[in-house]
């Protein structure tokens, strides 16, 4: 008798990719169970929802999440939606921006804001703001703005909306009234105005100045510098305050840049910040140590025009600068008569002063960069700093050993490398937060900055008994002991001091040989062979420690405008590592998220593989993003069947490295991050001079040593008694 075939495939077949299971709710009734077909029009599922409640005139509904941003679904969204997903049934964008529109205008007060804050909600909504813009919403706001009767929440929800339905980029800021911006200008110098309408009225501001060339002189009329460094006493709205001042400096046209540096000098922009902001009681969020960059950057690039520019050799103003360094240095008399005289004796100080082109020292300064940002630090150090600059100069000029340090040289040199470190003239990154507190404790910090460095070189010079052969390597060390100096973020240019007095050049050689040491040690054949033997078990503490910390998992900010408040989401490993959880956040975590709250979920044997930087897709759908370099770089996707993404953008380097290294791992395939290579490297080294303790100077030999010859007999014992 034939034995019944039994098909084990069919059950475990998965379920069909385009049908997804959701619930969607509907105020007082059952939620309805559905499995939505993704092939099927959006109208056509609606209009079912809508016969199983007996509701009639389908197209006046959409749908829209139950959870998170509540944002409306779309033929061109449906696919972000997922198993479990919990859906509700709403009336229809369109219908929801003509009842909101036809309320704002309304005459009842409590009807009018709670229309303003449900519109101040939804406006965040793509779908929604394209449907609310096109029935002239935007201009309706604008108007209760412009009338001056609105005040308080009603204002604030108005301004709310107002910059959100802006900021999808739907219409153009040109098409802004003068009347509105003398009217929102108006909120921002009135003394006493409500802190939620002061911030949305210096954010429109700074969207105005960001996204429209005319308007930036509009509002630069109407708004101050002092106005808005008088707002940054109240820590509420620093932030904004700041925004707007770096958005107004990085718009101005080049020729006006100097002259607002100059009165941000003179309204004490810079000690206010350090006092208020830096040094204040509160913490530096993200978002504030973003702007205190890009103000440092903008003020660093006010260098700019002198580094690009070249001496003229024929100015006989700009020669006199080097004059008056020579004077400086060597005299204080009146010149010597005689033009020959004269000549000779200038010749051999400029040589003193360690300029390359000892006849005519102005040809050193015709290379840009530097350019001339070279000799007015050498000017400065001098006038400023003379006792320090004619000591650095006469110990030098005086030695006959050809280890003299030749101060001309090195500080066009150093001010080329300083130039590079901060990146003078580069566009600040968006993102970045990298900011250092001590450039905001003195007016010059410029050039108290260089004038700290300039005597580290010589300092280092002296430690490294360098001739004029060594030069290449001396400004490689004073570069490491400046970058190693400024990575540990001192807050003033005395700790700065204290830093790379500490970085000397003995330290330096310590260091890079301790960084060396997992590649210089131990390379002999039984060493290797070592080596070799304890990478796989390292490779596998690795990647349990890796998949932990996904197990802990991570909190992700989603991307979007960077004025509206900060969303948030989670994603953790399960502890069995066959299932990814994840689901939105109303704010960051303090601790571990429970699986309960995360909602989402991806099978790991659905995921296909692991993208990164420019190669995910929301970075490709993103254009503003492709140009943004640190977003790039921490940037990464799953791809998981049938055709779907889950993206991510790391916080910071280490999370982007544990997450990619993590996933890699679940998929079986190599961890090839930057810190998987620096974790292996000092494991393997650690474990390896335990494993070596005994072995302490003792010579390891290259080959292995004989066998020795076999005993005449066997007939011996130990005795352990």
């Amino acid at each position: 008798m034939a034995q019944p075939q039994v098909d084990f495939g069919a059950a475990v077949m998965p379920p069909p990719v385009d049908i997804v299971k959701v619930a969607i709710e509907w105020p007082g009734a059952n939620a309805q169970l559905i499995e939505m077909d993704q092939k099927r029009p959006l109208s056509s599922i609606i209009r079912e929802v809508c016969d199983g409640w007996s509701l009639s005139g389908s197209e006046q509904f959409a749908l829209r999440y139950a959870d998170g941003p509540q944002l409306y679904i779309t033929e061109q969204s449906r696919g972000e939606i997922k198993n479990g997903t919990i859906l509700r049934l709403a009336i229809s964008p369109g219908r929801a921006a003509r009842q909101l529109l036809e309320r704002i205008q309304s005459h009842g007060i409590d009807a009018r804001l709670e229309a303003l804050k449900e519109l101040a909600k939804l406006s965040a909504d793509p779908t929604f703001a394209t449907e609310f813009i096109n029935m002239e919403g935007i201009g309706t706001l604008a108007r209760l703005v412009e009338s001056g009767t609105h005040f308080g929440e009603m204002l604030a929800f108005t301004l709310t909306a107002f910059l959100e339905l802006m900021d999808h980029s739907i219409v153009s800021w040109d098409l802004i009234s003068l009347s509105f911006i003398k009217q929102i200008a108006g909120y921002v110098n009135q003394p006493m105005v409500d802190v939620s309408i002061l911030q949305r009225s210096l954010a429109i501001l700074e969207s105005m100045v960001l996204n429209s060339h005319s308007l930036y002189h509009r509002v630069a009329q109407e708004i101050t510098v002092g106005q808005l460094i008088g707002h940054l006493s109240n820590q509420e709205i620093q932030t904004y305050a700041i925004a707007l001042i770096n958005a107004l400096f990085l718009k101005a046209p080049e020729d006006r840049r100097q002259e607002m540096a100059s009165t941000l000098a003179q309204k004490h922009l810079r000690s206010i910040i350090l006092n208020h902001v830096i040094r204040g009681n509160r913490p530096i969020k993200a978002e504030m140590a973003h702007q205190l960059y890009v103000l440092q950057v903008l003020t660093f690039n006010l260098l700019e025009e002198r580094m690009m520019t070249k001496m003229d050799p024929n100015d006989q103003t700009q020669r006199d600068v080097i004059f008056e360094l020579r004077r400086i240095a060597f005299d204080g008399e009146n010149d010597p008569t005689g033009t020959e005289k004269r000549k000779a004796m200038y010749t051999k100080d400029y040589k003193m002063l360690g300029f390359t082109n000892h006849v005519n020292p102005a040809m050193d300064f015709t290379q840009t960069p530097p350019g001339m940002l070279a000799l007015d630090n050498m000017l400065y150090l001098a006038k400023v700093h003379q006792d320090t600059y004619i000591r650095i100069v006469l110990e030098n000029s005086s030695r006959e050993d050809k280890h003299e340090c030749p101060f001309g040289r090195c500080a066009i040199e150093l001010t080329r490398m300083l130039c590079e470190i901060l990146q003078v003239g580069e566009l600040p990154n968006e993102g970045c937060n990298d900011y250092h507190p001590m450039f905001f404790t003195h007016d010059r910090a410029w050039e108290e900055f260089f004038c700290v460095c300039i005597q580290l070189l010589n300092k280092t010079w002296k430690e490294m008994r360098a001739t004029a052969e060594d030069f290449n390597k001396v400004m490689q060390v004073v570069r490491e002991q400046i970058t190693r100096a400024l990575a540990m973020k001192p807050s003033s240019l005395d700790q700065l001091k204290n830093k790379l007095r500490g970085l000397n050049y003995s330290e330096i050689l310590r260091l890079r040989q301790s960084e060396r040491m997992s590649q210089d040690d131990f390379q002999s054949p039984p060493i290797i062979e070592l080596r070799e033997r304890i990478q796989p078990e390292i490779l596998e503490l690795i990647k349990q420690q890796r998949l932990n910390r996904l197990c802990e998992g991570s909190c992700f900010r989603k991307l979007g405008n960077r004025r509206r408040q900060e969303k948030f989401w989670f994603c953790r490993l399960s502890l069995n590592h066959k299932v990814l959880h994840y689901g939105d956040l109303d704010e960051s975590p303090q601790g571990e998220v429970p699986f309960e709250l995360l909602s989402d979920k991806i099978p790991v044997s659905d995921i296909k593989s692991v993208v990164t930087g420019k190669d995910c897709p929301h970075m490709k759908e993103k254009s503003a993003l492709k140009q943004n370099k640190e977003v790039l770089e921490l940037a990464f996707s799953v791809l998981y069947d049938p055709d779907e993404t889950l993206n991510f953008v790391a916080p910071n380097k280490y999370e982007y490295c544990i997450w990619t290294d993590g996933l890699c791992a679940l998929l079986g395939r190599e961890m090839g991050s930057d810190l998987t290579r620096s974790d292996l490297d000092t494991l393997i080294s650690m474990e390896m001079k335990l494993r070596l303790l005994d072995l302490e100077n003792i010579t390891i030999p290259e080959a292995p040593p004989p066998v020795p010859k076999e005993p005449s007999s066997y007939n011996f014992t130990y005795n352990y008694s």
